[in-house]
């Protein structure tokens, strides 16, 4: 069996993942130009990710369609929450098969919210009377 690159997407991962992706049913009185077909711009929009390369410098001869029709496809699959639920089926299947070391986790306190909130910090008090003239 030949081994994928890391932009390639395996048959078992795409049966998890194409479930979640947003169906578009063409127009049928002006259908225009065929949609690529989704798993094709998922390996486009991983291609780009993985090399780190510009959109617009998506190589055509792939066959992963243009770089902007992967980063719109990207934005659209980010609107409709397709990469939260992926990455929540994900880490369902990885606790499942306890392959989960969360040993060494971190959790940076500035990023998240406190619930309880805390004192907030007084305003400095103006040394001023009162607001300044109007210079209009």
């Amino acid at each position: 069996m030949a081994r994928l690159k890391p932009w390639e997407v395996s048959d078992e991962l795409w049966a998890v993942i194409e479930p979640l992706l947003p169906q578009r049913q063409r127009r049928f009185r002006h259908p225009g130009r065929k949609r690529l077909d989704d798993r094709l711009a998922l390996q486009g929009i991983l291609f780009v990710l993985h090399t780190g390369i510009a959109w617009e410098h998506l190589p055509q001869e792939l066959g992963y369609g243009s770089g902007m029709t992967c980063w719109r496809r990207l934005a659209e699959w980010n609107a409709s929450g397709v990469w939260q639920r992926l990455h929540e089926i994900l880490l369902d299947r990885l606790r499942a098969a306890d392959v989960l070391d969360f040993s060494r986790a971190a959790v940076d306190s500035s990023q998240i919210r406190a619930l309880k909130g805390g004192r907030r910090p007084a305003h400095p008090r103006s040394i001023e009377g009162g607001p300044a003239a109007s210079t209009t």
